[in-house]
């Protein structure tokens, strides 16, 4: 059953992928972009999914966690086609389909910095590019521990719903937004504007649907929240604290540029990951809070599920797909609902 996941994620993620790149394909034609631009954005729709499914398969299973070799050739191809495109993006920094692709596949290997980069580039050719400006703040909201929408970001994501007010990422994050600075009213007024747009019934509507009753419940007299966690609350318990340490007998393998990945899967269903977190291996030991906040999608998040296998993994390449070499422990399967804190020490090499 488990092959049924990974072939049922790499088909959504084909479908979503060619969704956002045929308009752009037959938009480039129409403007006499070159024909290999279109075949490299058609490469990457194709090749993408498959890799996307590796990294499940690797990050998402224990077994995979303990020996289950990389696809070097799948994630070669999709290095290359992105090479490709930056190749060509700086030949044609005008470009701005290019850079919007290259944002949003950046995105889907969880690279905020080159994502939020690459729509800087969209907003300096388009400044009323409405996409781009939630790509922006989503991107940077990434790089945070604490994932809080601020600054530049929140400006982006408030110019964004006025220029496309049925923005589903936009009314989301920032209904976050206005969660995180206590803004309890707003925030669940901001998420009843995407109710409408929701399938009744539907996982995103019900998550939807409960962020909204937790901003009521705030809003009905509870002091702020200014500690940057606020998320966490909205989860009502889904938020688990993972305090990671490197043992001392791998310290000497650790390598300029290292990034550690830390992460939760559900005990069963689906491998796609429902929190992580990237950080920088010069932080450890640390601390991190997985929380709903870091999820892939609203639906598919920590309060969804009862339990979760937690791990941790430095990684040289910084990309998560897992590569011989790599650092890797786990605390096996927790409760969402666990108050203690998780205790992980990374002590395997891949």
């Amino acid at each position: 059953m488990k092959i049924v996941f990974y072939i049922a994620a790499a088909v959504m993620i084909a479908v979503a992928l060619a969704a956002l790149l045929l308009p752009l394909v037959r938009q480039g034609r129409q403007s006499g972009r070159p024909r290999s631009v279109f075949a490299l954005a058609l490469a990457v729709a194709f090749v993408l999914p498959l890799t996307a499914a590796g990294l499940y398969l690797l990050v998402g299973t224990p077994v995979a966690l303990n020996g289950v070799a990389a696809q070097p050739d799948q994630t070669l191809t999709v290095q290359q086609a992105i090479d490709e495109l930056r190749n060509h993006l700086a030949q044609q920094p005008g470009d701005r389909q290019g850079w919007m692709l290259l944002a949003q596949t950046s995105m889907m290997q969880r690279d905020p910095v080159a994502a939020r980069d690459a729509y800087d580039h969209v907003l300096k050719l388009d400044a009323n590019n409405a996409e781009a400006m939630v790509g922006w703040a989503e991107a940077d909201s990434m790089l945070s521990n604490d994932h809080k929408i601020e600054g530049r970001a929140l400006d982006l994501l408030k110019r964004a719903v006025l220029l496309q007010p049925d923005s589903q990422r936009g009314l989301w994050l920032l209904g976050i937004s206005d969660f995180q600075h206590g803004q309890y009213h707003d925030a669940a007024a901001t998420w009843r504007l995407l109710q409408p747009q929701l399938e009744p019934g539907s996982q995103v509507a019900q998550a939807v649907a409960q962020q909204i009753a937790a901003a009521d419940a705030r809003a009905g007299g509870a002091p702020a929240d200014t500690s940057g966690n606020a998320l966490a609350a909205v989860a009502q318990g889904a938020a688990l604290q993972v305090n990671i340490s490197l043992a001392p007998a791998l310290k000497a393998k650790l390598a300029p540029g290292d990034t550690l990945f830390v992460y939760a899967r559900a005990e069963n269903g689906p491998p796609m990951p429902l929190a992580v977190a990237k950080l920088d291996v010069s932080q450890l030991p640390t601390s991190v809070t997985l929380t709903d906040a870091m999820a892939m999608t609203p639906a598919m998040k920590l309060s969804s599920v009862p339990r979760v296998f937690v791990g941790a993994r430095i990684t040289h390449s910084g990309q998560p797909i897992a590569q011989p070499g790599d650092l890797e422990g786990n605390a096996g399967i927790v409760a969402v609902d666990s108050k203690t804190p998780i205790t992980i020490t990374i002590d395997k090499v891949h």
